[in-house]
């Protein structure tokens, strides 16, 4: 059993846990996965797009669906497993969302804004903000739940 939890590169080498996370358009959770503090982004990308419920075809000749991703992710290797896993990436090179900021005013916003505001939500539960959870397996029911109720939320039930 993998522990998952590692050394975090922004707290001074405490244990951390990271969360990927795979979102449609308006912010809804679809895919998600959670590694070590100090594994980096492009290591989760495979993992993250085979947790989602939504498989693309991928042979289809209709349009295949995008993926948005911060500049974090720009190696031709990740480009290859989005390819292969059936979206169109779009990956910002470095120095690309600067110039577009600049192009477009203050009222531009990243496409990958999506996704921070649904990590913010996730991070209104107290649980999922600081792990409390010593099993990986409990730690991953709890995010799988906070990702069932923002859906749940989403949907109106509660008005």
């Amino acid at each position: 059993m993998e522990k998952n939890t590692g050394p975090s590169p922004v707290d001074r080498g405490k244990d951390g846990t990271k969360r990927s996370l795979l979102v449609e358009g308006h912010g809804l959770p679809i895919g998600l996965a959670a590694a070590k503090a100090n594994r980096h982004d492009m290591k989760l990308v495979k993992k993250t797009l085979q947790s989602s419920f939504f498989k693309p075809k991928k042979h289809s000749r209709k349009k295949k669906p995008n993926l948005c991703l911060d500049k974090g992710y720009d190696y031709s290797e990740t480009r290859e497993t989005v390819i292969q896993m059936g979206y169109v990436p779009h990956i910002r090179s470095r120095g690309e969302e600067q110039k577009a900021k600049k192009d477009h005013g203050p009222e531009y916003q990243p496409r990958r804004w999506v996704v921070e505001r649904t990590h913010s939500w996730m991070n209104r539960y107290r649980r999922i903000l600081i792990r409390w959870e010593k099993k990986t397996e409990n730690y991953e029911a709890m995010l799988h739940l906070s990702c069932a109720l923002i859906c749940f939320k989403a949907s109106g039930v509660f008005g």
